[in-house]
């Protein structure tokens, strides 16, 4: 797993480390992003989801569980998972329009669905460093949902799957915690 560390130092650079990281993703991809409230992390989908051609405002969906956006090409799901307990009490399917396979999803929080977004292809993780500055960590998880061969998991949350969703599985699981 490969993995930068970015410094910023106001809200237009977090925005900008977004776009970058968006320019190399692709539909079915799935990206968490972690940091304790207000470590910005709706600012970094915001400039990803600019980068993706969304013309609308970008705002957490705290409330909402989840925001949907069209962008240029492609759908901009924006999950934020920090008033679910887990999803066990919640509905099967709470997650599969936003995690589909003509998406790219980014999913604050994520560590109350580890299992179901065992094919995320990056852990991206901000720490407030006093003042506007910002540690990012940018860490990548492995084989992208969007590059699976066939015959493999259906999207981020089918139920096929072989050793190495196995292994990311446990990697999501160990860097989320």
């Amino acid at each position: 797993m490969a993995t930068r560390i970015v410094e910023t130092s106001d809200s237009r650079q977090t925005e900008a480390l977004g776009a970058e990281l968006a320019a190399a993703l692709k539909p079915g991809d799935v990206v968490l992003v972690r940091g304790e409230l207000g470590a910005g992390k709706t600012t970094l989908v915001r400039g990803a989801a600019k980068a993706l051609g969304v013309g609308e405002e970008v705002t957490s969906p705290t409330f909402s569980i989840a925001h949907r956006y069209q962008g240029s090409d492609v759908s901009v799901s924006h999950l934020d998972l920090y008033r679910l307990a887990g999803l066990a009490q919640e509905e099967p399917d709470l997650l599969d329009d936003y995690l589909a396979p003509d998406a790219i999803a980014f999913v604050e929080w994520p560590e109350e669905a580890v299992p179901e977004l065992r094919d995320a292809c990056l852990l991206v993780t901000l720490t407030h460093e006093g003042a506007d500055r910002r540690r990012i960590e940018v860490c990548e998880l492995g084989e992208r949902a969007s590059d699976a061969p066939a015959g493999r998991a259906d999207g981020p949350t089918g139920q096929a799957g072989n050793a190495s969703d196995e292994a990311r599985a446990n990697a999501v699981s160990e860097v989320t915690r």
